[in-house]
């Protein structure tokens, strides 16, 4: 069966086929009745627009760019998962669709995929996660003046549309939590450097035990990946310590490395709440399910993903008039592991 048509539609509803499209693509005004007719003869005839056809003459792709790390990285990722959900969701319910490409490198140096798909019309814009300090992508994209939406900032003075939750706000909820619970030696596992996300939650656990007249024992710092592996390994070293160098709390920039802390403090024989406490970061499902339950901070991921699709689609449609950027706050969760 031949693929019906608009002049199909119009013949049938007896109109124009320019008010079929018209009334298709929501810019005609006509009687109800006329609507009426006319959604039912596209009903009738199973009528599906030409959406390339469509593309071409606005000049719009409809397809937003999305990269995910190099490496094919096998690393769980509940927190971006959750996020891409909410933008994959906020861009369909507004007629658009997500393009996936893989960087190159895990720095995100290679900006060939972003120059070719844009240059080639294959997407209207891009949204960027993971950003650095001295992120190539930002000043790319900025300086070709192409839509983009970050999510998460970085420390230099640009002028580009980002969201971000306050990592330094929630590390410092955690932290102030544990002082108050007695807690003086406070360690922390963190990511390796350069990542932004770990820098702000850094500053809130140093700054924090700065207030409260504390100085870090350098070895309290354990720096890794985003693996539950992490974890681990930065308990055994911190228990590797003399005993009255040893910390009683362990603060993780991630509910993933909180998991291998937990295991590797448990196999120490230590009781996760009661002989040393350990708190997480990101509220991820089986945060609640873990024993005991981890202390951790919930993102509000879900408010970040409509906002970052939002912000691209407005930057897209030329209804954005200067760059918005939204910090949002993050809260502790008290549970059994601290």
């Amino acid at each position: 069966m031949s693929r019906a048509t608009l002049k199909d539609v119009a013949a049938k509803a007896g109109v124009s086929y320019q008010t079929v499209s018209k009334v298709l693509n929501r810019r005609g005004q006509v009687s109800p009745e006329t609507e009426r007719r006319i959604r039912h003869a596209a009903l009738e005839l199973n009528y599906r627009p030409n959406v390339v056809a469509q593309n071409l003459r606005q000049k719009s792709s409809r397809l937003i760019g999305y990269a995910w790390g190099a490496g094919g990285t096998t690393t769980w990722r509940p927190v971006n998962n959750r996020f891409l959900h909410r933008v994959v969701y906020t861009c369909e319910a507004q007629g658009y669709f997500i393009t996936f490409f893989t960087a190159k490198d895990e720095s995100f140096a290679d900006l060939k995929a972003y120059e070719d798909l844009y240059g080639r019309r294959q997407v209207d814009g891009f949204i960027l996660e993971n950003t650095t300090e001295n992120d190539p992508r930002i000043h790319y994209l900025l300086a070709e003046k192409i839509p983009f939406v970050a999510f998460g900032r970085i420390e230099e003075d640009l002028d580009f549309c980002w969201v971000d939750v306050d990592g330094y706000y929630g590390i410092y909820l955690v932290v102030d939590y544990l002082l108050q619970r007695g807690h003086r030696r406070i360690a922390l596992i963190s990511w390796q450097r350069g990542a932004t996300t770990g820098h702000d939650r850094e500053r809130g656990y140093y700054c924090r035990l700065q207030e409260a007249g504390i100085v870090p024992d350098p070895a309290w710092i354990y720096r890794g990946v985003n693996e539950i592996e992490t974890g681990a390994q930065g308990v055994v070293h911190l228990w590797s310590l003399p005993v009255a160098q040893r910390p009683t709390a362990v603060v993780c920039v991630s509910d993933q490395i909180a998991v291998g802390a937990m295991h590797a403090a448990m196999a120490e024989g230590l009781e996760v709440g009661k002989d040393i406490a350990i708190t997480g970061y990101d509220d991820v499902n089986m945060a609640q399910f873990l024993h005991p339950p981890l202390t951790t901070v919930r993102q509000p991921i879900d408010e970040a993903g409509e906002l970052v699709a939002n912000m691209l689609l407005e930057q897209v449609n030329g209804t954005m008039t200067v760059p918005q950027q939204v910090l949002l706050k993050p809260e502790l969760v008290i549970r059994g592991s601290a």
